[in-house]
């Protein structure tokens, strides 16, 4: 039986952003579980329904990612109480021309971290609002991380017990969720 793969779309684009560093430290803790993808997002042209037809080839790369992933993990910072800009644009992009979707019947896990203790509360809102239209089945619950010095050490493993334990949980039941939602792939592969 072969892993489902989970791509792994961060909602910043900052070289050190510390929702990279989240992602990254779900990502270690899906390995075994999940074929980790991480989804570049920031190369894509601003949408312009003009190109749907004919779309630039970074565009053309963020949909066959999509397309050929099974759940999808999106960790992302709030920007003035909704969802950067660079993600609203790869959503925008993977979501036409109408009725050709690529976000449709995949599963999903939402989350984000700040400082603050609910900075991204706002931002996954947004986004699980916005990823339901789309037709992506979306983890009911909310994860807001608190980020602190060293919750991810230098091999990007989340060092805090607890921190890690919450997460797991999540990425538990994405598998659950995923398997639940495309076990013709997994069974497929047995």
């Amino acid at each position: 039986m072969t892993n489902p793969t989970l791509a792994v779309i961060v909602g910043s684009n900052r070289r050190d952003s510390i929702n990279r560093k989240l992602a990254q430290g779900i990502a270690n803790l899906a390995k075994g579980r999940f074929d980790v993808k991480f989804v570049q997002i920031d190369d894509l042209p601003v949408y312009n329904q003009d190109h749907e037809n004919n779309p630039p080839a970074p565009v053309t790369r963020l949909k066959n990612e999509i397309k050929t992933a099974d759940a999808l993990l999106f960790v992302t910072p709030e920007h003035n109480r909704s969802i950067p800009t660079v993600l609203k644009n790869a959503i925008d992009w993977g979501s036409r021309p109408y009725g050709q979707s690529v976000w449709s019947g995949k599963t999903a896990f939402v989350t984000g971290t700040s400082p603050g203790a609910i900075g991204t509360a706002l931002a996954q809102e947004t986004l699980r609002t916005m990823l339901n239209f789309l037709g992506v089945i979306t983890l009911p619950a909310e994860a807001y991380i608190t980020f602190k010095p060293g919750l991810i050490d230098e091999a990007a493993n989340i060092s805090d017990d607890s921190t890690q334990k919450f997460l797991q949980g999540f990425v538990d039941r994405l598998v659950t969720l995923t398997a639940q939602t495309a076990p013709a792939k997994q069974r497929s592969a047995a």
